[in-house]
């Protein structure tokens, strides 16, 4: 089992800055792809970014290129997600994973409980 705690969630101005943290912990949690998925209301949970074990390579869903950079500690197993620009369109419930390398929800094996982001003026 891989237990994945979230923090860093909350409200923002739109063009604001907001960083999530995911504290990774369980036998096999360094074996595994982590990343980050949202998911707005009324809204299919959507892929945003993973990151492979070792910190590289790095994959982005294109709303979120050149705003958004994910981030590891392989020492702590910490996963970080750094939101630039934020617009209100990146409102979610965001969500820290583990799994195997890909952008389906299939591909996600554990999910943290979810972190809640605001963007609004």
């Amino acid at each position: 089992q891989v237990q994945l705690v979230e923090s860093g969630g909350g409200l923002v101005q739109p063009g604001g800055s907001l960083r999530l943290s995911c504290a990774a912990s369980g036998r096999t949690s360094s074996w595994y792809t982590l990343g980050w998925f949202r998911q707005a209301p009324g809204k299919e949970r959507e892929f945003v970014a993973r990151i492979a074990p070792n910190g590289a390579p790095i994959v982005y869903t294109n709303s979120v290129k050149g705003r958004f950079t994910i981030s590891v500690d392989t020492a702590k197993r910490a996963v970080y997600l750094q939101m630039n620009s934020l617009k209100s369109e990146d409102t979610a419930v965001y969500y820290c994973t583990a799994g195997t390398w890909g952008s389906s929800l299939s591909d996600v094996k554990y999910w943290g409980q979810g972190t809640q982001v605001t963007v609004s003026s």
